[in-house]
């Protein structure tokens, strides 16, 4: 069975709660400007402000791009909660950080309950652990490991 190619409302709904969504600009916890829910650019600066609507296209393209990197990186199948909680390491951590992993790497060995540990290993900024990352990649580890009725990876 191929795997998803993309997101599913639980993804967007991880993204949606633990983003929030702001349509001014603001420098996040690593000082970089963000805007809507989390997107960030070299085209958000200071002062600038959006649309609900802009933060949703920008949330849903944001989103895509993140589907896109994980259905080109993991190898294997994968169910689609599987597929959207990589989703949301990928959104809120970036693509590279996905391919330099030990996640990725114990996904690709079918290694899926070492993959789920590894999530909660991605939870500091400035080499410190923060509450509200924590939280994210509990979710994350949980809907990674949640079975769905086409997982070809069930726990």
């Amino acid at each position: 069975m191929p795997n998803p190619t993309t997101y599913s409302p639980a993804a967007l709904q991880l993204a949606r709660t633990f983003e929030g969504c702001r349509l001014t600009a603001y420098q996040d916890q690593a000082n970089i400007w963000t805007i809507g829910y989390g997107h960030t650019g070299p085209h958000v600066t200071s002062g600038l402000t959006i649309t609900q609507a802009q933060a949703e296209t920008l949330l849903a393209d944001d989103l895509a791009t993140a589907a896109a990197c994980v259905s080109r990186l993991v190898k294997i199948p994968l169910n689609q909660n599987q597929f959207d909680a990589l989703v949301d390491f990928v959104f809120n951590l970036g693509c590279r950080s996905l391919t330099q992993s030990t996640l990725l790497a114990h996904i690709q060995a079918n290694n899926f309950e070492a993959a789920a540990k590894e999530f909660l290993r991605w939870n500091k900024a400035a080499n410190k652990p923060v509450k509200g990352l924590t939280r994210r990649r509990q979710a994350e580890a949980g809907l990674f490991t949640a079975a769905t009725s086409s997982s070809p990876h069930q726990p």
